[in-house]
């Protein structure tokens, strides 16, 4: 994988059918020029507390996990760095009849390994090698982001194709009752990505890279609007649109700490 998969994990629904949902992070975000993402309300603790560590393994094993929010049903178990799928159900459309929908599970007797990959973006990474249905993902606080796919995964016995692609996260009806919590997580999400924006602005000040960290941010709220559209009740909550923030500040974390730190009076 690519190390840009967290800057290609905003949801972009393409195609027929929740299952097919494809997924389209965009490049690398910075915050944009004119100050949108800058006034956002930023915890004054923001700038002392540092970078936080990834989000534990805890916060997804066990939890019923539903692709946007709303169909198909992924949950983990394991313990320490050890994660196995012990359910994997796809839902998509039946291959000689696009118009039927299907569905497919995709463990067998026993659960299915998953291989970690570290953090190149700054999330825990993992990967499961599925013959049907290859599948990599980032763990977030409470869901995982899957990175779209070019083409859906082909069950010919079953007569069914669907796609993992997207953010699997908590049932989008149930989560309305915390909705106060969530947009306090969000806020601290946009405090964190703009002040990752900045150091790594700070570092490449003097590269043509810059540019490009910048034109992907002022595009990143609309980008965010559209990819989480598809997630279920999320005008009620805002869950996939904190967890794509959270995703992009560990993004911008982790090319920022690649790059040589500035001296403080130049910052």
């Amino acid at each position: 994988m690519s190390r840009s998969f967290i800057a290609l994990v905003v949801v972009v629904l393409i195609g027929a059918g929740p299952a097919l949902a494809q997924l389209a992070l965009p490049g690398a975000v910075a915050p944009s020029a004119a100050g949108s993402v800058e006034k956002l309300y930023r915890p004054k603790s923001a700038a002392k507390a540092g970078p936080r560590p990834p989000p534990s393994l805890s916060t997804i094993i066990g939890r019923p996990l539903l692709l946007n929010g709303r169909s198909g049903l992924l949950q983990f178990s394991g313990k320490g760095s050890v994660l196995r799928i012990d359910k994997l159900r796809l839902v998509g459309e039946v291959i000689s009849d696009a118009k039927q929908p299907c569905s497919i599970d995709v463990v067998g007797a026993s659960p299915i390994e998953t291989k970690s990959l570290a953090r190149p973006d700054g999330l825990l990474r993992f990967e499961a090698d599925i013959p049907a249905c290859p599948l990599t993902f980032d763990v977030l606080d409470g869901a995982v982001l899957s990175p779209t796919q070019t083409e859906a995964c082909v069950f010919k016995a079953a007569d069914c194709q669907a796609s993992p692609a997207g953010l699997w996260g908590p049932d989008g009806a149930a989560l309305a009752k915390d909705s106060k919590s969530i947009e306090r997580t969000r806020a601290r999400a946009q405090s964190e990505m703009v002040t990752n924006f900045k150091e790594l602005g700070a570092r490449l000040k003097d590269s043509g890279k810059a540019k490009d960290f910048a034109r992907d941010q002022a595009g990143f709220s609309s980008v965010r609007e559209e990819a989480c559209r598809d997630y279920a009740h999320e005008a009620a909550h805002g869950f996939c649109a904190t967890k794509l923030t959270e995703a992009r500040a560990a993004f911008l974390r982790a090319r920022s700490d690649e790059l040589p730190q500035v001296a403080a009076k130049n910052r």
